[in-house]
């Protein structure tokens, strides 16, 4: 994008929440962006608008595009199929095309009277599969991804450690390594790392080559999981929001998993693990039952074989593009 002449207006971080409280404890800096955007929409005037998941804010945006006539494109759709399904209404009538990224995705849709366009996961054009997929694991090595946002770290990254000390009693020849996420520091990571369990920390640069080597992964539900299923790492997957989050989520959210694989699969190859059952010694009873237990290790390792190709091809955002521009082409015809 840089290269093509994009130009940053505002920084992503400023939407780097989640959980209903979280967000409005945040609302007036939220406010601000949305007005700041408007403005600059209303003096830019582009000629289409790239909607990128973040529903609850993207919404907005939509509104304010229809307000200007500017035409709206959703890459990578909302999760509809998870909750508030009646924002397929929305999309309807404010987003002229919709590009899924999820095998699912469209389909259901579908069902729901839109018609939408299935590009692929952009995962595939991201991770080397061909170029990592004769790395040879090794053996004992267990990581460590407690995500990139701060609750993420503060909440999960310590049940990380506990879990691996649980682990590290259980089998003293295990190694662990935490990678970090892009734009966190090792000194946000090492209050939470202790003296008498050695972690080493590692940069996110080469961060799949080091998914592919582990044997096992303790991760945060996030695209991650995603990432090391498709380099057939088996993954225990944990995730904690506030209380109050929590309970809302469960009143509303309509799917039987949280992490991607298990949602594509249909069944749960990857362990989840949520609020108070994401706890060390939980964590650590799941990746230890594939530690110790090659039947265990190489039956999830045969679910994970299929998912790759359910993802799709390399190519999806090529295909978006695509689909995004022959778009415009008919509008401009039109006129």
């Amino acid at each position: 994008m840089a290269e093509a002449g994009f130009s940053e207006q505002f920084n992503i971080s400023e939407l780097s929440l989640v959980g209903l409280t979280e967000v409005l404890a945040h609302l007036p800096r939220v406010l601000g962006l949305m007005r700041r955007l408007y403005l600059c929409l209303k003096k830019e005037r582009p000629d289409a608008i790239v909607l990128i998941d973040s529903p609850d804010f993207n919404f907005f945006v939509a509104r304010m595009a229809r307000r200007l006539g500017i035409p709206v494109y959703y890459y990578i759709c909302p999760q509809v199929w998870a909750w508030r399904t009646g924002r397929v209404n929305f999309l309807k009538k404010f987003v002229r095309r919709v590009l899924c990224i999820l095998p699912f995705e469209k389909p259901f849709l579908a069902r729901h009277g839109l018609e939408a366009d299935y590009v692929g996961h952009p995962l595939m054009d991201q991770v080397p599969l061909d170029e990592l997929s004769d790395i040879e694991r090794i053996k004992g090595r267990v990581g460590i991804l407690p995500g990139s946002r701060t609750r993420e770290i503060e909440t999960l990254l310590p049940e990380f450690v506990d879990a691996a000390r649980r682990i590290a009693e259980r089998l003293p020849e295990v190694s662990f390594s935490l990678v970090r996420a892009p734009g966190v520091s090792e000194a946000k990571l090492a209050p939470y790392l202790p003296d008498d369990l050695p972690i080493e920390i590692l940069p996110p640069e080469d961060r799949y080559r080091f998914m592919r080597q582990c044997e096992t992964i303790l991760a945060a539900s996030g695209t991650v999981t995603l990432e090391t299923a498709l380099l057939g790492t088996p993954t225990v997957v944990a995730y904690k929001v506030s209380p109050l989050s929590y309970r809302i989520g469960k009143a509303v959210v309509k799917v039987e998993f949280i992490s991607l694989p298990n949602l594509i699969l249909g069944e749960e190859a990857f362990p989840e693990l949520l609020q108070e059952e994401a706890c060390g010694e939980a964590i650590a009873d799941k990746a230890l039952a594939w530690l110790t237990d090659e039947s265990a290790m190489v039956a999830v390792h045969a679910r994970l074989e299929r998912l790759a190709d359910m993802v799709g091809k390399p190519g999806a955002p090529d295909r978006a593009v695509e689909i995004i521009l022959k778009d415009l082409e008919s509008i401009a015809a039109m006129k």
